[in-house]
Formats: C-alpha cells, structure tokens, sequence
C-alpha cells in the first residue's frame, strides 16, 4: 500500500504472552491502545515497535518476522499509518520509562477487543487471534 505524504507513520506492538494481549492506557487515560511511536530516521519499524514496547510498557522479547498488518487513523487534524507486530513477550519490568503515565493491562483476547475503540486495531487483532485459536482456549 503507497503511504500518502501527508500522513505520519508510526509502528506498534501487539504484545503477546500465555494466551493474552497487553493494553496500555492512552496518554490522557481514557481509552486502551497497544505500544506505539512515530518512526525515526535510521530505525526499521520493527526497532521502534520493540522501542515503543519498552517504553510504554516494560515490555521486552521477540517481534515476529513480518507485520501483521496496518491500519490508519486520524487524530487533532493528523492522519497516521501505524505497521503492527506481535511481540511475543519474554521479559516483564516493574519499572519502565512512562510507568508515571500509562499503566499495562493484561486481557484475554476478547476482553482486549471490547476495550479497544479503533476498528482498524480491532481487526488486526482479530487477525492475531485467529492465527493463534489456541488463546481463546487459555
């Protein structure tokens, strides 16, 4: 998909561990997102989603190869293209960077969906769910 000019690219992680989904609160608390960061010269998507996990979160591990999608949205007059990963999470910290201002949030898969307003996000990770039905079971 050609990416309009005009529209900032961001990526973000799906973080993925034991069969659930980790949501941070957005900025001004009010709705549940996954990791995610506007692209920086000099760094691959998959490096700023694993940067964003980190940050967010306290979220470190193993990015699959390939993203499993992207979805856009618009914010404040801005449109966004945001490459999604699934991070497979290995390691967990109490303290991370912007732990003063997000808090993390582990859900089943179908708890994760309900807490989560974009339709573009909701539907990759639908994908992530339908790849992995063995979660729903968890």
């Amino acid at each position: 998909m050609a990416i309009p000019q005009d529209v900032i690219c961001q990526s973000a992680a799906i973080p993925v561990r034991s069969g659930r989904v980790c949501l941070v609160n957005s900025r001004n608390g009010k709705r549940w997102v996954i990791p995610k960061g506007c692209r920086e010269a000099g760094k691959t998507a998959g490096e700023i989603a694993l940067q964003e996990a980190w940050e967010e979160a306290g979220l470190m591990g193993a990015l699959e190869k390939e993203p499993v999608g992207s979805y856009l949205y618009e914010k404040a007059g801005n449109r966004y293209h945001v490459t999604v990963f699934v991070l497979n999470v290995t390691q967990m910290t109490e303290d991370w960077p912007e732990r003063h201002f997000r808090t993390r949030r582990w859900l089943a898969f179908r708890q994760a969906l309900t807490n989560i307003e974009d339709r573009g996000l909701r539907k990759l990770l639908c994908r992530v769910l339908a790849k992995n039905r063995v979660m729903l079971l968890t």
